[in-house]
Formats: C-alpha cells, sequence, structure tokens
C-alpha cells in the first residue's frame, strides 16, 4: 500500500479507516474503488514488490513501522489525523514509515525538537545551530531535522558531537543517500540514530515530495526551529506545519541585511515564529509543563501581587525574557499599562531586564529561624 500511492493520500487513509487495511489492499487490487482513489492508484496498483521490499529493508538493518507496531509513533501522529484533507492536502497521516537504525521511533520522539534552515548557511548560522542543538541534545532532546546542506547537516552532526539523538526524515527511500553528498552522514545517523522516510526503498526524491516530507519532521517534534531561511525556503513550510500541529515555531534570523534570513525575520514580524536565542528558551517554549508534586510545592514570588501586576508577572517566563508587546499580547493588557507595570515590578526586586527584554528574577529561598 506505501508504493501503491507513494505519499500521504487522505482518501486511501479514509478507505483503510473504513474497511480495515486487508480489505483496502484487496480493493486497491481490485480497482473496486470510489473515484477519488482510482487516479492515484491507476499507475501502481498493479505492483507487488513487498516480500523485496521487506528483504531489502533488512539487508541494510531497516524495517517497515506500520500503525500496528508498538514502535509506531502513535500519539505524534494524532495530530495529523485531525487535519481538514480539504485544507491540508499533503497531511494525512502516513500510511506506514520506512525506518533504518538501532532505536525505537516511540522513544526517539518523546522529547524531540526539528532544527531547519538555509542550505546556504552562513558560518554564524552554523554556529549558533551547534550551540543550541549540542545544549539540548546533551540534555536528552533528540533533534529532528531533513539531512539537507546547510542548517540540517549542521543540527544532525551537532547532535552527534555529544552522542545524542537525531532522526534524519527523507523525501525518498531510506536506502538512498539524499543529497549524495552526505551519505557518510546519513549512515552515521542510521548507525547511531535513525533515518526515516514514508516512501519505500528506491525511490528517487522528487520537489513535491519534500514539501509532504515537512509535515513529518514538524509531527515528530514538540517544535520546530528555524535558523535563517529565505523569504522562499522550505524551511517556512515545515513552520507552516508545526501552527497547524499546534507545536510551537521559533526562529534564529542572521542580519537584516542578509538574503538568507529574509523568511525568518517575516516569520517573527507577522507572529509566525518567536524570536529564540538559546537553548533555555526553546525549554521554556517546547518543553513540558513544569508541575511541582503537590508535597513539595514552593510559594510563587508574585502570589502577593493583584490586578495587573499579577497579570504581567503571571505571563514572564521563568526562563528567558520576553519584549513588552509580547507581555502585552499574553496577558490582554494594553502596551501603555505593561510598559508603566514592568518597572514597578523592577523596584519590588520581582523582574530584571537585559537586551532581550524582561525576565522572573528568582528570589533565594528564605532562612530559616537559627537553632
Amino acid at each position: 500500500m506505501s508504493r501503491v500511492v507513494q505519499g500521504p493520500c487522505a482518501a486511501l487513509s479514509s478507505l483503510i479507516e473504513a474497511v480495515g487495511v486487508v480489505e483496502a489492499a484487496h480493493a486497491v487490487r481490485e480497482c473496486v474503488l470510489p473515484e477519488s482513489l482510482r487516479g492515484p492508484t491507476e499507475q501502481r496498483r498493479g505492483i507487488d514488490s513487498a516480500a523485496r521490499d521487506l528483504e531489502l529493508m533488512a539487508r541494510i538493518g531497516g524495517r517497515l513501522v506500520t500503525p500496528d507496531d508498538a514502535e509506531w509513533p502513535a500519539w505524534r501522529m494524532l495530530g495529523l489525523s485531525q487535519l481538514d484533507p480539504g485544507r491540508d492536502r499533503d497531511g494525512a497521516v502516513p500510511l506506514a514509515l520506512w525506518v533504518r537504525g538501532p532505536r525505537s521511533l516511540l522513544e526517539s520522539s518523546e522529547r524531540a525538537l526539528a532544527v531547519v534552515g538555509a542550505r546556504c548557511s552562513s558560518g554564524y548560522g552554523d554556529r549558533v545551530t551547534g550551540e543550541i542543538v549540542g545544549d539540548l541534545a546533551a540534555q536528552g532532546w533528540t533533534i529532528v531535522s531533513g539531512a539537507a546542506f546547510g542548517i540540517d547537516g549542521m543540527a544532525h552532526r551537532a547532535a552527534l558531537a555529544v552522542d545524542g539523538r537525531t532522526i534524519a526524515v527523507l523525501a525518498c527511500g531510506v536506502d538512498r543517500p539524499y543529497p549524495a553528498q552526505h551519505a557518510r552522514l546519513l549512515a552515521e545517523i542510521a548507525d547511531r540514530g535513525l533515518v526515516v522516510s514514508e516512501y519505500p526503498p528506491g525511490t528517487v526524491a522528487h520537489k513535491h515530495q519534500f514539501l509532504a516530507r515537512n509535515r513529518l519532521i514538524a509531527a515528530l517534534a514538540d517544535g520546530v526551529l528555524v535558523v535563517e531561511a529565505g523569504l522562499r525556503s522550505g524551511s517556512r513550510n515545515t513552520a507552516k506545519w508545526a501552527r497547524r500541529l499546534g507545536r510551537p515555531a521559533m526562529a534564529v534570523p542572521g542580519p537584516i541585511t542578509s538574503a538568507s534570513s529574509v523568511g525568518c525575520h517575516r516569520m517573527i514580524r507577522e507572529g509566525e515564529a518567536l524570536l529564540v536565542t538559546r537553548a533555555e528558551e526553546v525549554i521554556d517554549e517546547a518543553g513540558p509543563l513544569r508541575l511541582s508534586l503537590p508535597d513539595h510545592q514552593k510559594p510563587d514570588p508574585g502570589d502577593g501581587l493583584s490586578g495587573d501586576e499579577s497579570a504581567v508577572f503571571a505571563v514572564l517566563p521563568k526562563i528567558g525574557s520576553r519584549l513588552p508587546r509580547t507581555l502585552a499580547e499574553q496577558s490582554g493588557l494594553p502596551l501603555a499599562i505593561v510598559r508603566a507595570v514592568l518597572p514597578a515590578l523592577e523596584l519590588s526586586g520581582l523582574v530584571g531586564t537585559d537586551e532581550n527584554g524582561w525576565y522572573r528574577i528568582e528570589r533565594p529561598p528564605t532562612p530559616g529561624p537559627l537553632a
């Protein structure tokens, strides 16, 4: 079935959900299909290379992962299943995933960040990617990317450099290194991480497959970080999928004079992505909720506040900084009020400011009475 449609096909996914995969396969073979499926399956419905494909995958250390397998990242794919096929034509859940690598796809995607960006990245972009990815990977985050030139390749290498986990999602068969110059990198990822594709072995990369592939990069992660991106960069498409799936989109642009960062600046300006500068800010946006155990709850330093001061303090992050405009948007207060409240909170010793905006000040615990 994966080879018959080669890529996302909402109509076939609906048929499988309605009658089951075995009956759907029989319907495809016999062409007992609704009109919406006859065209997409016409060219390849007579092909049956399942045994050969599985043999090839076993020979290269790979496997086929289906929704029936324990390794299937079902909760990651849930967002794709809720997309509107009419609006997001390529948003269907993949029928199966072809996987190379020793790790579990389910476990590897439990805490993950997608990192994508310019293929012609600058030295600055490479350095920032290495720093942020290295910090995240060292803290146990899996780095998901597309193995392309530039930022993608740098993200994979930075994760491997700290012995971290990384997943390369391809727009071709996992047996075909793309780009060819990254054959050694992909071989290393297959040895230590995972190489994944919804396209069966032997499939050649085509332009439209990259856009469909981007949804999987976004779906397998808790958020998408774009480091440098031109106005028409495919990385913006990955960020779009993140927003569709309810994942945060973040960006690290280069100079305003750089053509390779126009896309990042546009996303930040139009509210499509949040500016981040370091790993802690990424975790603040994409990381899990920080809930204290009932027996170990610490008093919130803002508990004594009320009114506008309480509202502004509540939206200040515990890690990272925020600009007044962002705080106004998140608190629902007018910008003028937010700007008036922040200095008062600073005088109270609750907040501070730096070049990135305003941040909370963690007060040290009050010492108990001397014995």
